[in-house]
């Protein structure tokens, strides 16, 4: 293993014989030492570079220290500087920190000021590979913020793709079943084929709107809906949808949990169409409230009530996707028996955050 290069210390001094005693003296804490007798040479031995730490001398012919100081603060990357003078005035001192002298020293004629030179020197030195160190740290910090931003934005136009596309395929299959659904003669078969589209629209409309949303983490629940319950009016049985309203509030969800709402509401507008009124149509209102830090969402109608015994031809499918759908939102549907049609009642509570355990 190679040994680490000695630093090399510059010393800039008029005094010949006192530059002799600061060589000795910082060769012997392992520096090697060049000497300038003036400003301007040693400016020009700083910018050809190789130099580690600078001592400066006060006094000199030409450029003063306090000038040759301000100069070399205006090289880019200059060594740190230790000011030395003989002055005991501490405005000196004061001026000299101020135009960017890293320390400051009183010298003697008799070089006993030179083991504090050799101190102040390593001191300085060990300053400046501190800072250089903290600010090649934080610049590897905000490459890594540019790398990571990058990166996420890369991400999100990835993920509108991925929802443009899911949503225009989805889109697509929906309209094929309503295609379908319309052409169909058979009742059962297009109850079922609408039945089938709705709850795909359900699903499409939810990557719709992550891919025209600000924020590809949440949907805009009432928006949503709206835009739902527009498809079912669109739907074979959209002339008996003609009093299908929305009442809601503004609300953001998971996109995960607006499926499920989106499906649940589907399934019981269906249902709500299919049982409600046997001889035609009639309101059928869809409610959507905060509810503390959770939500409640109502679907009503006017008609006939929910019979005890299954309707005719009733499969039971709607119910069980309903209940499957309540169940992954940890949620309770239940029927408001003072309604006088049939008016279910979803209550959804606070999702948990990720990485946030479920409280039992």
């Amino acid at each position: 293993m190679t040994a680490e290069k000695a630093p090399t210390a510059l010393y800039i001094d008029d005094d010949a014989d006192l530059a002799r005693l600061v060589e000795r003296g910082l060769k012997r804490q392992g520096f090697t030492v060049e000497h300038a007798r003036d400003g301007e040479s040693g400016l020009a031995r700083i910018r050809a570079g190789g130099i580690d730490v600078i001592a400066l001398d006060q006094h000199m012919p030409g450029l003063d220290g306090l000038e040759t100081l301000a100069r070399i603060r205006a090289i880019e990357n200059a060594p740190p500087v230790v000011f030395v003078t003989a002055s005991l005035d501490s405005r000196i001192a004061v001026t000299a920190l101020k135009a960017g002298a890293a320390d400051y020293l009183v010298k003697d004629t008799q070089g006993e000021f030179v083991p504090l030179l050799a101190v102040a020197v390593t001191g300085a030195l060990n300053g400046a590979r501190m800072r250089h160190a903290k600010e090649a740290a934080e610049a590897e910090v905000r490459a890594a913020r540019d790398r990571y931003a990058a990166l996420a934005a890369e991400r999100e136009v990835l993920l509108r793709e991925v929802n443009h596309r899911v949503g225009n395929s989805l889109q697509i299959i929906a309209s094929l079943l309503h295609l379908q659904a319309s052409s169909a003669e058979d009742p059962d078969v297009k109850a079922a084929l609408t039945n089938a589209m709705g709850r795909v629209a359900a699903v499409a409309q939810v990557h719709r709107r992550l891919y025209t949303s600000h924020d590809l983490k949440g949907v805009m629940l009432d928006q949503y809906l709206e835009a739902l319950l527009e498809d079912l009016r669109r739907s074979a049985e959209g002339e008996k949808l003609t009093q299908l309203t929305l009442s809601s509030e503004s609300v953001e969800i998971d996109p995960d949990s607006a499926v499920a709402i989106g499906i649940i509401v589907n399934e019981l507008v269906i249902n709500a169409v299919k049982y409600a009124y046997p001889e035609g149509s009639g309101p059928i209102d869809v409610t959507l409230r905060r509810k503390g830090d959770g939500i409640e969402l109502a679907i009503a109608d006017q008609g006939v009530g929910m019979q005890s015994a299954p309707a005719p031809g009733s499969t039971g499918m709607g119910q069980r996707i309903v209940e499957a759908m309540a169940t992954k939102l940890d949620a309770k549907i239940v029927r408001d028996p003072s309604h006088a049609g049939t008016r279910m009642v979803l209550c959804v509570p606070p999702r948990p955050a990720k990485g946030q355990a479920k409280t039992a």
